[in-house]
C-alpha cells in the first residue's frame, strides 16, 4: 500500500473542529464508536435524520420552528425534502458576528487595499438592505451582479438575500450574449455592475456591454454602478442607472433579515452552457447554508481566527462556497485580477502580506506555477498557511509533489469536488486523515458517495460513474423554467432512476478515498475501452515543451480514435521527435489505448469563463458540429484552431 504523503499531528488532530464534533456526536447519541472518521461517514449516511440536527448545532445555525420532521420522502430523489417546519435567514448566519474583527481583506492587482470589521459589513448591509427594499425588492425577486470579486459584491448578495430576494452573478469578462442568457431567463429586479475590471495589466470597459446587455433585459427597475476605477462614472444612455454611493446613502439602517422556509430560492447558477442555453440551477437558503457549514468547518476546520482565500470570480460557485465562511466568523481575503500578474508569485505575495491560513484555487494554477518554476518554498515564509484547497479539475498526483516540495512540506491539500449543481462537494479533504498522491482524502459527511459499474451496481477499486444514492441538503430545489421538472430530472437522473449521477469519472479506493478521472461525459471510449482524459493530460503535462493539451474522441469507422491536440511553449514545433516522446510518455504510464491516435499542434485551447478546458467544445467542432453557446467560452476564438483539419481526415 502507498505511504500518505502528508500526516496529520497529534495536536493538529485534537484541535480541529472535526474531532469536537465526534465529541459532540458521542454524547450526543451515545455510540462511542465515533472516534474516527470512517464510523462518523458510516453514521452520518445511515442516520441524516440524526446526523443533520446535530451540524446544525454544532455550527450554531440561527433559525425558527422545529427541527422535526428532519427529512421528508427520503426515498424520493429528487423530491425529498429537508427541514419543512424551519424558516430562517441566510444572511444572518452570515452575520450573526457585528464586532471589530475584520471580516474582509481586499487587494487588487492595481494594489488597492481596503479591509471592513464585522461591524462595519454589518452596517453597510443594512444601509443597501433599506435602498433596496424601497426600490421595491422582496422576497422572491431577483437581484443580479455583473461584478467582479471586490466587497461591494458580498454587501450586494448579503442585502438582497436579507430581504428574502433571490441572487445571481457572473464575473464581468463574460460577453455581452453570455449575460443575457443568464440574467435574461431569470428576470432581474436590479442588477449591479462596476465600471471597469482590471486583469493581467489592463483595464476593461464594463458599461459598454451593460448598455448592450439593458437593451434585452426589460426587467431591470435599477441598475446600481460601482466606482471601481475611482474616475467620475459616464452613466447617459444607461436606463434607470444611479452610481453605487448616491444610492446607498449615508443614513445607517440596521438589516430586517426576513425569515424564510428552508428552500427558499437563494441562489441562482447556471451550467457551463457549452450544450446550450445555460440552465439555471435553484438552490435553497437552508440546505446552502447547512452543506457550506459542515464542510468548512468539518472538512477544511476553517475557524474564527483564519484567514481564508479562495481565487475566484464571481460566476464560479466557488465564491458562493467562499463567502460563506462569514458565517464561521473567519476573515476573507478577496483579490481580484490575474493570479499571475506581474509573475506566478502574486497569490504568494498575498499569502505572506495578509497572512493567509486557508488558500484555495484551482488544479490548473497550481500546475502552471510549477511550469512557469515558481518554488515558494525557497521565495516566501508562508508561516500562517495550514491548508491549500484544490478545485475545478483533477489535481495530478505529480502536482502533489510539486506542493509539498515546492510550496510548503508542513501543509493540508485538499483536492475537492463537487459542483456548480450541488453548489457544495460530493469528495473533499478532511484535518484528521492523511493525505494520499493523486486522491481526494475522503467523501462528505451525509453524502452517500457510491461509484457505479456500467449495470449501475456500486464499485471498489474500479472505476466508474460518481453518483449519490441518497438524498442531501444542498441538492437544487428546482430548475428556473422548469415547471415540471423534466430538466432537472433528465440532468442528472435520467441514467439511473432516483440515483443523482454526476458525470464524473471516478473511483473508490480501498481506504475510502476518491481519484477523479475527468468528466464521464467527455470519457474517451476506442475500443469499447473507457479512458479519462485526466489519465491522459497526467502523462502530457509531463512533457516539458508542452504548456496545456485536450484530448477528445473522434468517430473514425465503427469506433472511436483518441485525438490530442496540445498548446507548446513559444517557439517550440511539433516535429515527429517530440510526437514520440509525447507518446512514450503516455503509452509508459498509462496504457497503449491511452496512446492517441494522432497528436497535433494549436495554438490556442477554448475554455470556459472559469477556467476549465472544454472537451466536448473541441469535440463537436472536429465533427463539424455546432457549439451552441460560444458565449460562454473564455476564448470563442481558439475553436477555429480546430475547424476542417486535414490532419483528421485520414
Amino acid at each position: 500500500m502507498n505511504k500518505p504523503i502528508w500526516e496529520p499531528g497529534t495536536e493538529r488532530i485534537e484541535r480541529s473542529n472535526i474531532s469536537r464534533f465526534m465529541r459532540f456526536v458521542r454524547e450526543s447519541t451515545g455510540n462511542e464508536d465515533i472516534r474516527r472518521y470512517s464510523p462518523l461517514y458510516d453514521f452520518s449516511v445511515r442516520h441524516p435524520e440524526k446526523f443533520w440536527p446535530l451540524v446544525w448545532e454544532f455550527c450554531g445555525i440561527r433559525a425558527h420552528g422545529e427541527y422535526e420532521p428532519v427529512l421528508v420522502d427520503r426515498e424520493k430523489m429528487p423530491g425529498a425534502h429537508w427541514f419543512p417546519n424551519v424558516t430562517l435567514n441566510f444572511a444572518q448566519n452570515l452575520l450573526r458576528f457585528r464586532d471589530e474583527r475584520t471580516a474582509i481583506v481586499f487587494r487588487n492587482e492595481w494594489g488597492h487595499q481596503r479591509e471592513f470589521t464585522y461591524a462595519e459589513l454589518h452596517a453597510e448591509v443594512g444601509k443597501l438592505a433599506h435602498v433596496l427594499k424601497q426600490a421595491g425588492v422582496g422576497v422572491g425577486d431577483r437581484v443580479a451582479g455583473f461584478l467582479p470579486n471586490i466587497p461591494e459584491t458580498v454587501i450586494a448578495m448579503l442585502a438582497a438575500t436579507s430581504l428574502g430576494a433571490t441572487w445571481s452573478s457572473c464575473s464581468p469578462d463574460f460577453g455581452i450574449r453570455g449575460v443575457v442568457d443568464r440574467f435574461g431567463q431569470i428576470a432581474p429586479k436590479v442588477l449591479f455592475t462596476a465600471d471597469i475590471y482590471g486583469y493581467g495589466g489592463k483595464r476593461f470597459d464594463c458599461l459598454e456591454k451593460i448598455c448592450g446587455v439593458l437593451g434585452e433585459l426589460p426587467s431591470v427597475e435599477k441598475l446600481v454602478v460601482i466606482p471601481y476605477s475611482g474616475e467620475p462614472l459616464k452613466l447617459d444612455g444607461l436606463r434607470n442607472a444611479v452610481a453605487w454611493p448616491d444610492f446607498v446613502g449615508t443614513r445607517e439602517h440596521a438589516p430586517e433579515f426576513v425569515a424564510l422556509p428552508f428552500d427558499h430560492p437563494l441562489y441562482i447558477m447556471y451550467s457551463s452552457g457549452t450544450t446550450g442555453v445555460p440552465k439555471c440551477i435553484v438552490h435553497g437558503a437552508g440546505g446552502t447554508l447547512i452543506q457550506h457549514l459542515k464542510e468548512l468547518v468539518l472538512h477544511t476546520d476553517l475557524k474564527r481566527e483564519d484567514r481564508f482565500f479562495y481565487y475566484t470570480t464571481c460566476g464560479w460557485m466557488m465564491w458562493n462556497w467562499f463567502v460563506s465562511g462569514l458565517a464561521v466568523g473567519a476573515t476573507l481575503v478577496l483579490y481580484d485580477g490575474s493570479p499571475s500578474h506581474p509573475d506566478g508569485n502574486a497569490l504568494w505575495d498575498l499569502a505572506d502580506e495578509v497572512g493567509i491560513s486557508v488558500f484555495g484555487t484551482s488544479a490548473k494554477w497550481i500546475s502552471a506555477i510549477e511550469k512557469a518554476g515558481v518554488k515558494p518554498r525557497e521565495t516566501h515564509k508562508l508561516l500562517q498557511l495550514k491548508t491549500i484547497l484544490s478545485t475545478g479539475s483533477p489535481l495530478a498526483p505529480e502536482s502533489y509533489d510539486y506542493v509539498y516540495r515546492d510550496i510548503k512540506e508542513r501543509v493540508l491539500l485538499a483536492s475537492i469536488s463537487g459542483g456548480t449543481d450541488i453548489i457544495s462537494c460530493f469528495a473533499l479533504g478532511c484535518p484528521v486523515l492523511p493525505v494520499y498522491r493523486g486522491e481526494l482524502q475522503c467523501r462528505g459527511l451525509g453524502m452517500k458517495v457510491e461509484i457505479l459499474d456500467d449495470a449501475g451496481k456500486p464499485v471498489r477499486g474500479e472505476k466508474g460513474e460518481l453518483a449519490c444514492t441518497a438524498p442531501f441538503p444542498s441538492m437544487p430545489v428546482l430548475f428556473w423554467n422548469d415547471p415540471d421538472g423534466e430538466k432537472y430530472r433528465n440532468a442528472y437522473f435520467s441514467r439511473v432512476p432516483n440515483i443523482w449521477c454526476h458525470g464524473d469519472h471516478a473511483l473508490l479506493t480501498e481506504r475510502d478515498g476518491v481519484i477523479i478521472y475527468g468528466r464521464s461525459d467527455a470519457t474517451l471510449n476506442p475500443g469499447g475501452v473507457r479512458i479519462g482524459t485526466a489519465e491522459i493530460y497526467r502523462q502530457v503535462e509531463q512533457v516539458p515543451e508542452v504548456l496545456e493539451s485536450v484530448a477528445v474522441g473522434q468517430h473514425w469507422g465503427d469506433d472511436e480514435r483518441v485525438i490530442l491536440f496540445v498548446r507548446l511553449r513559444e517557439g517550440v514545433v511539433l516535429d515527429d521527435a517530440l510526437r514520440e516522446r509525447i507518446a512514450k510518455q503516455i503509452r509508459a504510464n498509462t496504457t497503449p489505448r491511452h496512446v492517441p491516435a494522432k497528436i497535433l499542434q494549436v495554438a490556442d485551447i477554448p475554455r470556459t469563463i472559469s477556467g476549465k478546458i472544454t472537451e466536448i467544445a473541441v469535440r463537436d467542432t472536429i465533427h463539424g458540429l455546432p457549439v451552441k453557446n460560444t458565449d460562454a467560452l473564455a476564448n470563442p476564438r481558439a475553436l477555429e484552431c480546430f475547424r476542417d483539419l486535414v490532419e483528421l481526415r485520414n
